[in-house]
């Protein structure tokens, strides 16, 4: 509004002095900032991560992927659907960022499968995100797996939503994909691999020097793999790790260390080259020959690194051999030199191929019983060898450990202190007779997160995981506690290993989506938050972490019809709950959002969070009068919280100036009552924590609301 002194003279003095204070404000105030990503809304201290991890030779900067998997077409017939990509996507997802292989940080690798990834979805990815988030010091990996079409001599990549009638519109030209990697997507080393039929076609027909001229800059290293040459069929089947495309098999072997020829834990861009080529090639007897352009990468780019792979001394293979493993029983994990590689059913072996020649630990799992193993077995060049693994004896557990393992979860369940230590001695004691116990191992995770005990609680969960590899509670509890310590990388990586067991552990993916956004990935957030209430409508984790999602990618009526039924679902009080507190009830109801139960209940906080969404989403709408009892009603629950004070403080500031602006109905009382409070909500921002942002936009607002109080009492 504009306040002019012939429209102050015209007026009641008690409306002049009503009307000045709006004047005030608008001019002098800041503007009511947005709110930010976020640790606005999670003032929690979050300790980094230590590292004691070995560091691989010429590491590069920061490291950023994206993955496409498509195995279901929206236009195209049944017998043009594929059974494999979304495996190999999440494959190369997973191999990614393990720590044994590109020790990705989850949050810098973007995973499109099926309807996810349309044409819409993927150019954003590849025009907008990668441009945005390189830099020249880099690494960057982008991978397709799906359909390949050529169309008037050109090559294309196929995206869900492709039309056959209009390819050229609704497909990526392998051009435009190699133009993007060669200029707009920064980075030191790029790596482009496809698996798809006719993938090859990103090698025109003509002179080789125009390809290197097209996808290369010539101060960057591009490194191209695809699955085979043009107008090559490239290859899936369930023969290969369980069902594969068999580029992508080799490829993912081959960066878990397969491909490491020499020994010292890395993998280049040459070894990878050379091993895939050469097992393709062989696998399909030379009917697929993968390709790639030896004069554009540096043979010395750094793919993955594995130290415990690495040897003393230099050992090269002129001939790689495979290993075939039958079992018993279904649902058999196999372990290959301390890592998981496949699942084995008594109807079908797992066959692994590519395997470097000489000794290798093998090892059978299957939970409840005594595992296969581990044994060593030889691997002959050139040759196959079939092991059949025995999962035969039952895990008998001690009757006295058992009690106290069940003694230990009833005192864990009652919540506080006290109750947490007897159940964390009823646990230790049990362990002692079965050391072995990876269910006592799990709980006392849990009771020693709840203590924060982090050192030990990560301890205990490790174990438990390394007894059971396929113990998918133990990674979920796992990866909980690293939500709490600010693991966040960590944890993703055991959600996505206890999802690859579980796939439908609606738990697990609204942990992921809090995962996301607490990393500021609020597009992945919000596709783990919608997959949860998919698979647990009735869990109001998910629609919470959704509407978290959904507000900070600016969708308000998204996200304040997700905070509704969040709270709806959990319309009840922490009276209901007893001495059992929201994070202890199950371990389900506040995975990652722990407190001592004697402090604060987390039940009230996580209301007072989902109200504090509503008022944020209708502030950001400027509906100021619906926000404001929404904001009072969160801080009845969390009277100290900082971003709810400073909220409302702003909504009160708007109020007023609003209320300024009414000549028939602006009263200086009304204007004065907003503005003291607005300033209590204020001053209570900085009393919470002085050294925010928030607080130093506080002090301002308090010094413009006392000049005008004072200047009009």
């Amino acid at each position: 509004m504009h306040c002019n002194a012939s429209f102050r003279v015209a007026l009641l003095a008690s409306v002049a002095a009503a009307t000045l204070f709006a004047c005030v404000l608008e001019a002098q105030t800041p503007q009511v900032p947005q709110p930010t990503p976020d640790t606005a809304r999670d003032l929690k201290p979050v300790r980094p991560e230590e590292s004691s991890k070995t560091v691989a030779p010429n590491a590069v900067g920061q490291s950023y992927a994206l993955i496409v998997g498509i195995a279901n077409y929206k236009n195209l017939p049944p017998g043009s659907q594929l059974r494999y990509p979304g495996r190999d996507a999440q494959s190369v997802y997973t191999t990614l960022i393990s720590e044994q292989g590109g020790d990705f940080p989850a949050s810098h690798v973007h995973l499109l499968t099926d309807s996810q990834a349309t044409l819409a979805n993927v150019s954003y990815e590849l025009e907008t995100w990668l441009p945005s988030v390189t830099a020249p010091d880099d690494r960057v990996v982008i991978y397709f797996a799906g359909h390949g079409f050529i169309s008037g001599s050109a090559g294309y990549l196929a995206p869900y939503d492709i039309d056959l009638h209009n390819i050229a519109s609704t497909a990526i030209p392998m051009e435009t994909l190699g133009k993007l990697i060669g200029t707009k997507i920064k980075g030191k080393w790029k790596v482009l691999l496809t698996d798809a039929c006719h993938s090859g076609a990103i090698t025109p027909e003509t002179d080789p020097k125009q390809l290197n001229q097209l996808l290369l800059d010539v101060r960057q290293s591009i490194f191209s793999l695809t699955a085979s040459r043009d107008r090559e069929q490239s290859f899936e089947s369930a023969d290969w790790g369980g069902g594969h495309g068999i580029f992508t098999y080799y490829v993912v072997q081959g960066l878990k260390g397969d491909a490491d020829t020499n020994g010292d834990g890395v993998v280049t861009a040459d070894e990878l080259a050379e091993y895939v080529h050469t097992n393709v090639r062989q696998a399909t007897s030379s009917r697929q020959n993968p390709t790639s352009e030896r004069g554009s990468f540096d043979p010395n780019m750094l793919l993955a690194f594995n130290p415990d792979r690495a040897k003393a001394s230099s050992q090269q293979s002129l001939s790689y051999g495979t290993l075939v493993i039958q079992s018993n029983m279904d649902d058999t994990e196999f372990w290959l030199d301390g890592k998981k590689a496949g699942t084995v059913s008594k109807s079908a072996a797992l066959r692994l191929p590519g395997l470097t020649p000489g000794s290798h630990t093998i090892k059978a799992l299957h939970m409840g019983y005594e595992p296969d193993g581990p044994r060593e077995e030889l691997i002959y060049p050139g040759q196959e060898t079939t092991v059949s693994m025995r999962i035969l004896i039952p895990r008998r557990r001690n009757q006295s450990a058992v009690d106290l393992l069940d003694q230990g979860v009833e005192f864990y369940k009652k919540g506080f202190e006290a109750n947490y230590k007897k159940a964390e001695e009823k646990l230790n004691q049990a362990i002692a007779l079965d050391p072995n116990y990876s269910e006592a191992f799990m709980y006392l995770g849990r009771v020693e997160n709840a203590l924060w005990q982090d050192d030990k609680s990560t301890a205990a969960f490790q174990r438990a995981i390394a007894i059971d590899p396929d113990y998918a509670e133990a990674r979920v509890s796992y990866a909980a506690a690293l939500l709490d310590q600010g693991g966040l990388d960590e944890a993703v990586r055991q959600l996505n290993a206890a999802l690859e067991k579980r796939p439908g552990d609606g738990t697990a993916f609204y942990l992921l989506s809090q995962a996301y956004a607490r990393e500021g990935e609020f597009a992945a957030g919000k596709k783990a938050a919608m997959r949860a209430t998919e698979i647990a409508p009735g869990n109001g984790e998910g629609h919470f972490w959704l509407a978290e999602c959904e507000r900070h990618l600016n969708e308000y009526s998204q996200a304040e019809a997700e905070y509704q039924q969040y709270l709806h679902l959990t319309n009840f009080n922490s009276g209901v709950l007893g001495n059992a507190n929201y994070y202890v009830l199950g371990f389900l109801l506040g995975m990652g959002k722990k407190h001592h139960a004697a402090q604060q209940d987390i039940w009230r906080e996580q209301q007072g969070q989902a109200n504090l969404g509503i008022c944020d989403c209708e502030s950001m709408r400027k509906n100021y009068d619906i926000a404001a009892p929404f904001c009072e009603k969160a801080l009845t629950l969390m009277p100290s919280d900082l971003w709810a004070n400073y909220r409302l403080g702003t909504i009160y500031v708007e109020k007023a100036n609003a209320h300024g602006q009414t000549t028939a109905s602006a009263d200086s009382s009304g204007v004065t009552d907003l503005l003291k409070a607005a300033r209590v909500r204020f001053a209570n921002v900085v009393s919470v924590n002085p050294d925010t942002d928030e607080a130093g936009r506080a002090r301002k607002y308090i010094a413009k609301i006392d000049q005008a109080l004072a200047s009009h009492p």
